[in-house]
C-alpha cells in the first residue's frame, strides 16, 4: 500500500499545537520564535515531511469563489446576510458557495472541509449553537484561506469579525420596556459559550441595575432561542407566584414562544405583558400584536463581511501583505411595534 503523506496536521498533532503555527514555523514567520521554528522543523524531519510546492502554488492562485456557512438558510436574518454577501461578491466578479450547519457543530466542520477542498479564497461564517471547539477554524487559516466571522464568532481566532453592538442594543430594548412602565422584566437568552449572548444578557443586567430594580434569579434563562422551549419557560414563570410583566428575549423565535404562552393563559399583550425580541425576523410584522424587535441590519452585516475580504485582497495585490485583522461593529436599531407599547388609557395594565 502507498504510504500516507505527512501533512502539517500530523506535525501539529505530534506537537499538540495548531496547524497554523506549524505552517508559520516552517515558513520562518517573523512572529514565531526561533525555538518554535527549530522544534517544528525537527519534528517535520522526524516524520519525513516534504513541502508540497504544487499545492502551495495552487493555493496561491485565486479561485474567485467565496464560501459562506450559516446556521439556517431559511431564517430571514441569515438569508438577508447571504444576500448582502452575494451582492458584494458579484460586484467583484466572485461566485458564492452557500452551506448551512443546521446549528450542528459536526455539519459545520463538514462544511469547512468541503469548502477547503473546493479551494475557495475566503470563508465567511456565523457559528452554530453547538460550536465550542475552534480547530476547524484554525484549519481554514492553515490552508491560507481568509476567514471572516460574523454575528456569532469565536474571539480566540485571529480573523476578521463583523458584529453588532449587542450589549448596547439590548440595553436600549430593556430601557424601552422600563419607559413603558414594565418593572418585572424576565430575560430569555442563548448559550453563553457564544459571545453575542453574553453581551445581550449583560445589556439586560446593566439596564436593570441602572434602574435600581431587583429581579428574581429565575427571571434569567440562558438556554433557549427556540419557540417551543421559550414557550415552556414563559408558561412556568407566568404561572408562578411572582410572574413577570415583560420579557426581553435574545431571539425573535424565543419571543414568539412567549407570545404563544401569553395566548395560552389569556394574558393581554401589551396590556398585562410586554414582549421585546431580537433579530428582526420577517414574521414579526405579521403577528397579532406585531412584535417589537432589535434590527441587526443583517444585509449590512453580510455586505460588510464580504467587503472586508475584498479590501484585504486589494491590499495584498498592492503591497504584497495582508492588512491587520479588524473587528467591525454594525449598530442595531429598535423597532417598537405593538407588543411592547402600552396605551396610557389601557385599563388592563397592572
Amino acid at each position: 500500500m502507498k504510504q500516507k503523506r505527512t501533512t502539517i496536521y500530523d506535525i501539529a498533532k505530534a506537537l499538540n499545537i495548531h496547524a497554523t503555527y506549524v505552517s508559520k514555523a516552517l515558513n520562518e514567520h517573523s512572529n514565531i520564535s526561533q525555538e518554535m521554528i527549530d522544534k517544528v522543523k525537527k519534528k517535520a524531519a522526524e516524520l519525513k515531511y516534504r513541502h508540497n510546492s504544487s499545492a502551495a502554488n495552487f493555493r496561491a492562485s485565486y479561485s474567485k469563489t467565496c464560501g459562506v456557512i450559516v446556521p439556517k438558510i431559511n431564517e430571514s436574518f441569515f438569508s438577508n446576510a447571504i444576500a448582502g454577501i452575494e451582492e458584494v461578491c458579484a460586484q467583484n466578479g466572485h461566485h458564492l458557495i452557500i452551506c448551512q450547519s443546521l446549528e450542528s457543530y459536526t455539519k459545520e466542520v463538514e462544511a469547512i472541509e468541503t469548502l477547503i477542498r473546493q479551494n475557495v479564497d475566503c470563508i465567511i461564517i456565523s457559528l452554530s449553537l453547538e460550536t465550542k471547539n475552534s480547530n476547524h477554524l484554525q484549519e481554514v487559516l492553515a490552508n491560507g484561506i481568509t476567514l471572516i466571522q460574523f454575528d456569532r464568532y469565536d474571539e480566540s481566532i485571529l480573523s476578521y469579525i463583523v458584529k453588532n453592538d449587542n450589549r448596547e442594543a439590548a440595553g436600549r430594548a430593556v430601557k424601552h420596556l422600563l419607559d413603558q412602565r414594565y418593572r418585572r422584566i424576565a430575560y430569555i437568552g442563548g448559550p453563553e459559550h457564544l459571545r453575542i449572548y453574553i453581551e445581550r444578557k449583560q445589556g439586560f443586567i446593566d439596564t436593570i441595575r441602572e434602574a435600581q430594580i431587583s429581579i428574581p434569579y429565575e427571571y434569567t434563562c440562558n438556554i433557549s432561542l427556540r419557540r417551543e422551549e421559550s414557550r415552556k419557560i414563559a408558561l412556568e414563570l407566568l404561572n408562578g407566584p411572582n410572574p413577570p410583566d415583560a420579557f426581553f428575549t435574545a431571539s425573535d423565535f424565543a419571543a414568539l414562544g412567549v407570545m404563544q404562552a401569553a395566548k395560552d393563559l389569556n394574558i393581554p399583550v401589551p396590556g398585562k405583558l410586554g414582549i421585546f425580541g431580537f433579530q428582526n425576523e420577517e414574521f414579526t410584522q405579521y403577528l397579532t400584536p406585531t412584535l417589537s424587535t432589535v434590527d441587526q441590519k443583517s444585509m449590512e452585516l453580510g455586505a460588510l463581511s464580504a467587503r472586508l475580504y475584498f479590501s484585504n485582497l486589494q491590499n495584498k495585490e498592492e503591497t504584497g501583505t495582508s492588512g491587520n485583522y479588524k473587528t467591525e461593529v454594525v449598530k442595531c436599531s429598535l423597532i417598537t411595534n405593538q407588543s411592547s407599547v402600552r396605551s396610557s388609557k389601557d385599563p388592563s395594565q397592572s
